[in-house]
C-alpha cells in the first residue's frame, strides 16, 4: 500500500511542477515548446436533474510536454531515492 501512495505522490508532484514550468515557459521564445499540449474532456458539463437535487459532472485535462517530462522525471528520481 505504501508503494502505491508513494507513486501517486510522485505523479501528483510531477503534474504540479510540470504545470508550473509550462505556465512560466509559455512566454519564453526558446522554451515555449514546453507549454505545447492538448486539452481534452467534456466541453460543457453534464447535468442530471433529479427534481430535488441537481448533479453536475464535468472533467477537463490539460496535458503539456512539461507535465509529461516532469511526471517521468519525478518517477525516476523517486525510484532512485527510495532505494
Amino acid at each position: 500500500m505504501g508503494g502505491k501512495l508513494y507513486n501517486l505522490f510522485l505523479v501528483l508532484t510531477g503534474i504540479v511542477l510540470g504545470t508550473f514550468v509550462g505556465y512560466i515557459c509559455k512566454g519564453v521564445p526558446t522554451l515555449s515548446w514546453l507549454a505545447f499540449g492538448v486539452n481534452f474532456g467534456l466541453e460543457s458539463p453534464v447535468v442530471l436533474n433529479l427534481g430535488i437535487m441537481s448533479l453536475t459532472f464535468g472533467i477537463s485535462i490539460n496535458l503539456t510536454l512539461a507535465v509529461v517530462i516532469f511526471v517521468i522525471l519525478s518517477l525516476v528520481i523517486g525510484r532512485i531515492l527510495s532505494k
